[in-house]
């Protein structure tokens, strides 16, 4: 796919996705979305990916939704095609009515490689909801960040009302949304939205350290099962889960090329050499959950 609204570049095992809409603050689009969706489709078949940084170009991460069309910028059914049943009701579990965020930010949720996002100015609306599936969330001194769906006269979106009391808590997460005020970059990391706040000119170098450390000292495939385990286990309605899923992968990767290395690299005081690929050493079990189906 060529890319209109985005722009994806690899350089030593780290992807950077830069939001390329600088005239309009990088406002999100479907077309952006789409995009957003191929570039994490792409990034997890490629194995010279080893981790992933999202950031914006200009002054701006992404100020939400594009609402160049005016009143109706959030009304569905004027811009897809939908299907209604015969008297006239909604279908509801119609695949055009979907959230085009809720789709995005749950891709992000689903990547198997570590998922950073540089935010470099204004982050609003959906600019704010799609960070929340990604891993760890950097913020420059001129970030900015808005959960502003009430003003707007409508919900939070993008899965965000599962997100966001996870990472923040149920009264920080209402605290924003019922308000809708956009807030500072140290607000948001007095919150723990963000893991730290930087000078804008140390934003992306921050980044790329933390990507290059995960690159250059983890294997992939225990970082994308990682990655996974702590997710899911979000939602899992007991620890005995997250202890058969332990179970499960520890003996599997205990008996690896990749666990003998990094116990070898250890002893013998040197840099390690990981060789499992996530396309194709992933253990027989993966995935351990049933897809939920969208009805």
């Amino acid at each position: 796919m060529d890319y209109e609204t985005i722009k994806y570049e690899v350089a030593d095992q780290i992807l950077i996705i830069t939001l390329n809409r600088p005239e309009r603050l990088n406002a999100f689009t479907s077309t952006m979305a789409r995009e957003l969706i191929d570039a994490f489709n792409r990034a997890d078949t490629d194995d010279d990916v080893g981790a992933i940084i999202v950031t914006g170009k200009g002054r701006a991460f992404c100020a939400g939704a594009d609402l160049s069309s005016g009143g109706d910028a959030f009304d569905v059914g004027a811009h897809r095609e939908h299907v209604s049943q015969s008297d006239g009701t909604v279908d509801y579990s119609d695949p055009n009515l979907r959230d085009i965020g809720g789709e995005l930010t749950l891709r992000i949720f689903k990547c198997m490689k570590p998922v950073l996002a540089a935010v470099n100015g204004s982050a609003v609306g959906v600019g704010a909801t799609m960070q929340l599936a990604m891993d760890i969330r950097i913020a420059s001194e001129a970030a900015r960040f808005g959960f502003v769906f009430a003003r707007r006269g409508i919900v939070p979106e993008a899965a965000s009302s599962w997100f966001l009391p996870r990472i923040v808590g149920i009264s920080q997460a209402l605290d924003w949304c019922y308000s809708g005020r956009v807030f500072p970059a140290e607000e948001a990391l007095v919150a723990q939205l963000v893991s730290k706040v930087v000078p804008s000119d140390q934003l992306l170098p921050t980044a790329r350290a933390l990507g290059r450390e995960i690159v250059e000292k983890t294997p992939p495939v225990s970082v994308a099962l990682i990655r996974q385990m702590m997710w899911r286990m979000l939602g899992a309605d007991d620890p005995v889960e997250a202890h058969k899923i332990d179970s499960r992968v520890s003996y599997t990767l205990g008996r690896s090329a990749d666990a003998r290395e990094g116990v070898m690299a250890f002893l013998e005081k040197r840099p390690p050499l990981f060789k499992g690929k996530v396309s194709t050493d992933m253990p027989e079990y993966f995935p351990w959950w049933t897809e939920r189906e969208y009805k």
